[in-house]
């Protein structure tokens, strides 16, 4: 992973977008010599954030097994029955 300065990327923005559109890999921005931000290109976080959703619902329904808050097939079709039809 390549690592820029806060002042290089203020400095050469233009450049080092250049260069994280060529690549695609993130680019750690310091502060002082500490890990400020990550720069990451629109289709790489893209990503990052569809899969996030999918690992959250993936999370919120292990929560509702554990909680005991699952239904049946039939249940389900019962409740939904509305919007089957």
């Amino acid at each position: 992973m390549k690592t820029e300065l806060v002042t290089t990327l203020k400095r050469h923005a233009t450049r080092v977008l250049a260069d994280l559109r060529d690549s695609g890999e993130p680019i750690l921005i310091t502060e002082h010599g500490k890990p400020s931000a990550y720069l990451v290109d629109v289709d790489s976080y893209e990503f990052m954030r569809r899969r996030m959703q999918i690992l959250e619902g993936i999370s919120r329904g292990e929560r509702a097994i554990i909680e005991d808050r699952t239904f049946s097939q039939a249940e389900a079709r019962k409740k939904m029955k509305k919007w089957l039809d």
